[in-house]
């Protein structure tokens, strides 16, 4: 069965600068090994499907899943999921917020001048990060334990694990080995640049540690994180995929009432259909 199908660009500062995601604009039908196994060949960080909405609050309901698992949750997919259907979808003109529906829940999503903007989730696990914990990463980074000014637990879905290091220039710098856990690496740009902090996040694939482009879930987690702990200010722009040769960049605002808002840029590279 032919299946409406979209590649979209997120956090982009121009087509192909962001993080790329699959999504498949109509699931209907297709089991979870069916959907397993196509993300599988996109090989790419997330591909996605959307379905109908099982909730009245809901506008649609998307599953992501990366090449090996399902995630109840992740923020470039998010976005990009977004801006597909609202291509796809006429009869959402001017719809804002947009409500998705997904395994962590309903996710508003809205339109800003920086590009659509998700709700952060709330953490599912923060708090300190045991003090063995943290030589081991400052091990898997390649660094002195000294040089990890702050960590927590910053876990929205994914299970990130965050380290705050002094510099964006000593985040650059990293070439991590290997471990089992997924790890978020922040430090701040100097005073006056266009992005407040650089942003890596690696996480174990295949028996190797590989990077991630653009991080919309880790980002959301990291806010939370930097704002309560006075680390950050709001608005800021995070940087990611630096190391990549990417471009990503990432808002991030707060609302009066306290929800945070991770924003980004948008655009469809493909478009088409595939055979599922």
């Amino acid at each position: 069965m032919l299946r409406p199908f979209s590649e979209v660009d997120v956090f982009a500062t121009a087509p192909y600068s962001g993080n790329p995601v699959a999504v498949v604009l109509d699931g209907e039908g297709l089991s979870t090994d069916q959907m397993q196994r196509f993300a599988h060949w996109t090989n790419l960080s997330e591909t996605t499907f959307v379905l109908p909405p099982t909730v009245p609050d809901a506008d649609y309901r998307v599953r992501i899943f990366t090449p090996v698992a399902e995630l109840p949750f992740a923020g470039h997919p998010t976005l990009g999921t977004c801006h597909a259907w609202l291509s796809w979808n006429a009869a959402s003109d001017g719809r804002d917020p947009v409500v998705q529906e997904c395994e962590a829940g309903l996710v508003p999503i809205r339109r800003t001048s920086d590009g659509l903007a998700f709700s952060a989730p709330p953490l599912l696990r923060s708090g300190a990060v045991e003090e063995e914990l943290v030589g081991r990463i400052a091990s898997v980074l390649g660094i002195e334990r000294s040089e990890i000014l702050d960590s927590q637990w910053v876990d929205n879905g994914p299970g990130w694990v965050a380290v705050l290091l002094a510099s964006a220039e000593r985040v650059l710098a990293l070439s991590p080995g290997f471990a089992d856990l997924d790890i978020g690496v922040v430090g701040p740009h100097r005073e006056g640049e266009e992005a407040a902090f650089e942003v890596r996040a690696f996480f174990p694939k295949d028996g190797a540690m590989v990077e991630d482009p653009v991080t919309g879930s880790l980002n959301a987690s990291l806010a939370e994180w930097l704002l309560r702990s006075g680390h950050a200010t709001v608005p800021y722009v995070a940087s990611q995929g630096t190391a990549l040769g990417r471009a990503g960049r990432i808002g991030v605002s707060r609302d009066p009432d306290g929800t945070i808002w991770i924003s980004g840029r948008t655009v469809t590279c493909v478009t088409g259909e595939v055979e599922l």
